[in-house]
């Protein structure tokens, strides 16, 4: 599946087993050096790095070895990188999607304490832009790289599962073909990996997991010299969601004096609408918000009571 533009890539990092490495280390050997403006097309390993696959069941989550989650490709060494510039990552494109998954990982996601068994959904990714999460709900592929950063400035080895000053595991469902990501520079080199790739995901990413799989990005580099900033930012080129836009949305929200608690409850009032209205069990709505809906910061004045919305959009539902 070709999404966006095409581009001539000037490298390719094919084999990715031999290219992946767990966490972010300054330590680390580049695999590849590349000058600034060069392009080039990376081969994805899904976060699970090949403990699942289309046949697995969903009890395979429960032996999940977590040393090898979330693996990336790199680092790539960016020539004249240094540290105070930032570096700009051009999402071009996305290639090759053949199925994904989603699962409820055991003590992990928005909602651990009330979905303690493991739930595991695979996905067939062959269509053009879409794909069935049960009759009658299509979701829209819109495929983005999760976990996408440079080497931190401090010496040792850093896990990959929350995000940084560096990127890291951003979940950022917006950093799709056309974006640009801006990463600060802590190193020399800066030491750039990706992967983590998703195929669709929600803001907030409730369940602890995407649509995760497994395919080729393609980026491109620029650098800026003497151009700092101290956590990454990104532009996207035009409305971030059109498709899920279109027919509107069902909106449920939570307050409270805690962001966290307050979204737990707009997703639980969701969790609860999607049961009642479509018929589906509590842990199907569970990964269908972690994939399709939105948590948004309506308020965060108004002391002592903050408020978020959780928006799922009528679009997915024929």
């Amino acid at each position: 599946m070709s999404i966006h533009h095409h581009t001539h890539i000037h490298h390719t990092i094919h084999d990715m087993k031999s290219h992946l490495h767990y966490g972010w280390d300054r330590d680390l050997k580049p695999i590849l050096e590349i000058d600034p403006g060069h392009s080039i097309g990376f081969e994805i390993l899904e976060c699970s790095g090949g403990q699942l696959t289309k046949q697995s069941k969903a009890n395979a989550l429960m032996h999940f070895d977590f040393d090898k989650l979330n693996p990336v490709s790199g680092p790539i060494y960016v020539k004249g990188a240094e540290p105070g510039d930032t570096l700009e990552v051009e999402i071009l494109d996305f290639r090759s999607l053949e199925w994904g998954w989603t699962g409820v990982i055991p003590g992990f996601g928005l909602l651990a304490d009330e979905f303690k068994e493991p739930l595991l959904k695979t996905y067939d990714l062959s269509g053009k832009n879409k794909t069935e999460f049960l009759p009658g709900i299509e979701l829209f592929i819109k495929p983005f790289p999760g976990t996408i950063g440079v080497a931190l400035p401090e010496p040792g080895h850093f896990n990959v599962v929350p995000p940084r000053k560096n990127g890291g595991n951003l979940d950022i469902r917006h950093l799709t073909a056309g974006t640009k990501l801006y990463l600060p520079v802590w190193v020399e080199g800066a030491l750039f990996s990706v992967g983590d790739t998703h195929a669709a995901q929600g803001d907030g990413e409730v369940c602890g997991t995407a649509i995760e799989a497994s395919m080729e990005i393609t980026l491109r580099f620029k650098l800026h010299k003497g151009k700092t900033i101290a956590e990454p930012r990104y532009a996207i080129p035009g409305p971030p969601t059109p498709e899920a836009d279109s027919r509107g949305y069902y909106v449920t929200t939570g307050h409270g004096e805690d962001l966290y608690q307050a979204s737990q409850q707009a997703i639980r009032y969701m969790i609860e609408h999607l049961v009642e209205t479509y018929g589906l069990t509590s842990g199907e709505a569970y990964m269908l918000c972690s994939v399709a809906v939105d948590l948004r910061i309506n308020e965060i004045v108004d002391a002592p009571n903050w408020l978020v919305s959780a928006f799922l959009p009528n679009a997915i539902f024929k």
